[in-house]
């Protein structure tokens, strides 16, 4: 448990800081492009002012100097005649400025509302259009001085520049989502396979712990049992002798069936078991399996016949084996004494077969579990129970009753009763 928290706290501080590191990424991927939108349009702004510039100069008389210097990286050659042509009182157009801007972005294909702004150091004095201008979100442009000594400049403002931005971006952001996504899955399927791996290791090491307490009891009694007859001490007592030999074929064949069990249903899972399906009279079969466990049940046992289907369609070796183990569960987990109901009935495609008992029932969870491979090992450490078995017995029986191309289900309530209902198919022409 404590391990699963570790990797859960893990798990999460490396998706946050995932998360985190691409969200840092896509921030400053996105200021670089609007810098680079920023550059793109400053040039381009130059240009409309550059040709603006050359408009208004063909007013002048010619031979008429406009302007004087030498342009530097402080002064531009458009501030020179900017600041010229506002000397000799010439004006420039605001509304040819943003006319012309308005084509030039077109052509750069940049999509956004702008406004062209005059400047006296940060206050605007006069704009192209008569909108507001948001406080964030926008792209401006270097400001372009119109006078030598930088009183006045012009500056131009993206007011919605978002689709320009994200149309260059768009690439890294499909990426980047691919990218978290496919992240985030695969560390979800790791950690679920490693709790996987967990909960495989816990139910072999609980298996294993059956397996070698439950096969040392018979293999105790068999060697128990060849070593009296060994001995030669039960040569006159044929009684006795007949008794220890009847043990130790008890106990081997139980083993024996255990060994079958795991080869039938590897068998089954993978599709290698043939069911050799024929009319199987229910009522015999159930009263020679009552006898034998009342027999050899440590506890008191009563049966309850209610066979309204005389007779079923299935394999009789593997169907005797299914009932043996219903049986076998229902008293092994009992109280300290079980009475077993066994009814039977048909609709139009199934033959149905019930099998109660008073026993210890279960909770949800373990209904839920309880066909599974080796869960009555696990079950068993819950409920701090020690009756013999590997937790095969129910997963040999659901794989029995598929073969059949039937089903079973479970009704249960722990400390009350335990109910399974089987279903065959009446007539299974193909198995």
């Amino acid at each position: 448990m404590f391990k699963q928290k570790y990797i859960q706290i893990i798990t999460i501080l490396g998706l946050v800081l995932i998360f985190l590191l691409q969200c840092i990424w896509l921030c400053n991927t996105y200021l670089f492009v609007k810098e680079e939108v920023k550059k793109e349009c400053t040039d381009l702004f130059n240009q409309v002012l550059y040709k603006e510039a050359n408009i208004v100069s063909k007013n002048v008389p010619e031979g008429t100097v406009i302007g004087g210097g030498t342009p530097n990286d402080s002064i531009s050659i458009i501030t020179y005649i900017y600041d010229g042509i506002s000397k000799l009182g010439y004006q420039y157009s605001l509304s040819e400025i943003d006319s012309q801007t308005h084509l030039y972005l077109n052509k750069k294909n940049i999509k956004s509302e702008f406004v062209v702004c005059i400047l006296d150091s940060c206050k605007i004095l006069q704009k192209s259009k008569m909108i507001t201008i948001p406080q964030i979100g926008i792209v401006k442009t270097e400001i372009i001085p119109l006078k030598i000594d930088n009183s006045i400049g012009m500056q131009l403002v993206l007011t919605n520049p978002y689709w320009n931005i994200f149309n260059k971006m768009w690439i890294i952001y499909i990426t980047t989502i691919i990218i978290t996504a496919l992240t985030i899955i695969c560390i979800t399927y790791q950690i679920k396979y490693i709790f996987k791996l967990n909960k495989i290791s816990q139910i072999r090491e609980d298996f294993s712990y059956a397996m070698v307490h439950d096969m040392k009891t018979p293999l105790s009694s068999i060697l128990s049992a060849l070593n009296f007859l060994q001995g030669g001490r039960l040569d006159n007592k044929p009684e006795m002798k007949e008794k220890f030999f009847n043990i130790a074929k008890d106990e081997a064949d139980h083993l024996l069936t255990l060994t079958n069990k795991i080869l039938t249903i590897s068998k089954l899972e993978n599709n290698k078991l043939e069911m050799n399906c024929e009319i199987v009279m229910l009522e015999s079969l159930l009263v020679k399996l009552s006898e034998k466990f009342k027999a050899k049940s440590p506890k008191p046992v009563t049966f309850k016949f209610d066979l309204k289907a005389e007779s079923i369609y299935a394999d009789a070796e593997y169907i005797e084996e299914v009932f043996c183990n219903m049986i076998d569960n229902s008293i092994k987990y009992s109280k300290d004494s079980v009475d077993i109901k066994i009814s039977s009935s048909e609709n139009s495609k199934y033959s149905i077969i019930k099998i109660f008992d008073n026993g210890l029932g279960m909770n949800d969870d373990d209904q839920l579990k309880i066909f599974n491979k080796y869960e009555r090992a696990y079950a068993g450490r819950r409920k701090k129970m020690h009756a013999a078995g590997f937790g095969l017995g129910l997963n040999f029986v659901q794989q029995v009753i598929e073969a059949h191309k039937g089903k079973i289900i479970v009704n249960s309530v722990e400390g009350e009763f335990t109910e399974f209902i089987i279903y065959l198919p009446l007539i299974l022409k193909e198995l």
